[in-house]
């Protein structure tokens, strides 16, 4: 995992043992360059507004998704269903003592 200047890790091509890096570790541009290559460029941006981090993401609730972002509802489910949730579970399943 490489560290940039500004304190962000490349997650674009950046794989540990078939998984992403731990989305705890994110900077808020992580988060956003993540979206950005899994196809969302316009929503992306909504995390960025919302200085949404890491720890932050995997904080959020389906709710939060759906009405804190101001993003379209179609695209916020796919972003909820396929990535944040997914994002959260293997957090859980890699840090669990």
């Amino acid at each position: 995992m490489e560290t940039k200047a500004n304190g962000s890790v490349d997650i674009k091509g950046t794989v540990e043992n078939g998984q992403l890096p731990d989305p705890a570790q994110w900077a808020v541009a992580d988060v956003v360059n993540y979206f950005k290559a899994t196809g969302f460029e316009e929503q992306a941006n909504a995390f960025q507004d919302q200085e949404i981090d890491g720890k932050s993401l995997l904080l959020m609730t389906r709710n939060d998704v759906l009405t804190g972002l101001s993003i379209k509802l179609g695209p916020a489910l796919k972003i909820y269903e396929y990535h944040v949730k997914p994002l959260q579970t293997q957090h859980l399943k890699t840090n669990v003592s």
